[in-house]
């Protein structure tokens, strides 16, 4: 069986298309129009509003997929020409200059020159960002599930208890007892669960690892 990768800007425009509910987005985005705390000059008329999104729509699928979303001065990979020429084009039809560039992607990213699908935007005010271009390789098809346990404490605890009972059941009670009981397989169970306890804690902390929700804006988590 192939699995196809993750396209990233499907997700963002999958789960924008649930949360705004039609036309919902074109709605907002006119009422701000005139917004005075727009960092970046855009004529709205002009722009190709599947390319908008909200912060909270960056920031669950951030969260959901654990990615950064950082200014692009801590971007440690390649930026295309391509992504360049874009931001020349809105820069002419729009008339007007551009600043203060997010990109989305894996944290490593951020620290090393790899591939994965990062994503260029730029803020147009009231928490909306222009997606103007994607790059690289689409992210592991599997990346949501392998990254479901660091997106918050109340999954890594879920994770935990739920390797421990697989551990368990699949250890033979009469290695340790001759008459196994209810008794004997629960003893057994918190055993495993104090050794992955701490398997997790000791890699959590040696890593330096952090909860999703908590890094997927931070500059300051290492990953």
């Amino acid at each position: 069986m192939i699995f196809l990768k993750t396209d990233i800007e499907l997700k963002l425009r999958d789960f924008r298309a649930l949360d705004e509910k039609g036309n919902q987005l074109i709605r907002k985005i006119n009422s701000f129009i005139k917004s005075k705390d727009s960092i970046n000059s855009f004529n709205y008329n002009l722009l190709n509003l599947n390319k908008v999104y909200h912060i909270n729509h960056i920031k669950k699928i951030c969260i959901d997929y654990r990615l950064r979303f950082l200014d692009i001065k801590y971007f440690k990979g390649v930026i295309p020409e391509l992504a360049y020429n874009k931001i020349n084009d809105l820069r002419i039809v729009h008339n007007t200059s551009l600043k203060d560039f997010k990109i989305m992607a894996p944290s490593k990213l951020f620290k090393l020159n790899k591939t994965d699908d990062p994503l260029l935007f730029v803020p147009i005010g009231n928490n909306y960002y222009y997606l103007i271009h994607k790059w690289g390789n689409d992210l592991n098809p599997f990346r949501k599930i392998l990254m479901w346990p660091l997106k918050n404490i109340k999954n890594l605890f879920f994770t935990i208890l739920s390797i421990t009972l697989i551990v368990t059941l699949i250890t033979p009670q009469n290695l340790f007892t001759k008459n196994p009981t209810n008794s004997t397989f629960w003893l057994l169970y918190f055993f495993n669960l104090k050794a992955v306890m701490f398997v997790f804690f000791f890699y959590g902390i040696s890593m330096g690892k952090n909860f999703s929700e908590f890094i997927w804006n931070s500059k300051y988590n290492k990953s």
